[in-house]
């Protein structure tokens, strides 16, 4: 006689383990569409004009420390940092009308200004001028950031 062999059905568990992964997956690609439908709408005007005026500021720091402080080697980054002032009202629209904020911005320009004037031509005075480019960057993040 035979006896009828068991049949086992398969576990739920493997049901529900690939339910849970079939959800996680759904939801991690519509976290990065929200995401990035999100990050579409930003203006990256204000975070680009403030990398490169960041990444200007390096080179001449880079110089400085480098040793290489000739005319040659600073004015263009100040005039590429004196023309990327003139950009902070439209990258800031909401803070154009704030007094402070035109105060920093307005000190940062006449610091620019100045050092186009007069560029540094040594190293001393190279450190000197990107402290104080530096200086006044940091009083603005720090009112506005």
């Amino acid at each position: 006689m035979n006896s009828p062999v068991p049949t086992r059905r398969p576990s739920a568990a493997y049901r529900y383990l690939f339910v849970a992964g079939l959800g996680l997956v759904i939801g991690l690609v519509a976290t990065v569409m929200v995401s990035r439908a999100i990050q579409a709408r930003q203006d990256p005007f204000p975070g680009s004009l403030m990398h490169v005026m960041e990444r200007q500021v390096a080179l001449l720091r880079d110089a400085q420390a480098q040793n290489r402080c000739s005319l040659a080697d600073s004015v263009p980054r100040l005039q590429t940092l004196r023309s990327l002032s003139n950009d902070l009202d439209l990258a800031f629209p909401d803070l154009k009308d704030s007094a402070q904020f035109q105060q920093h911005a307005s000190g940062l320009r006449a610091t620019l200004n100045t050092a186009l004037a007069a560029p540094p031509t040594d190293c001393v005075a190279m450190g000197q001028l990107v402290e104080k480019i530096q200086t006044d960057c940091k009083a603005c993040h720090q009112d506005f950031r």
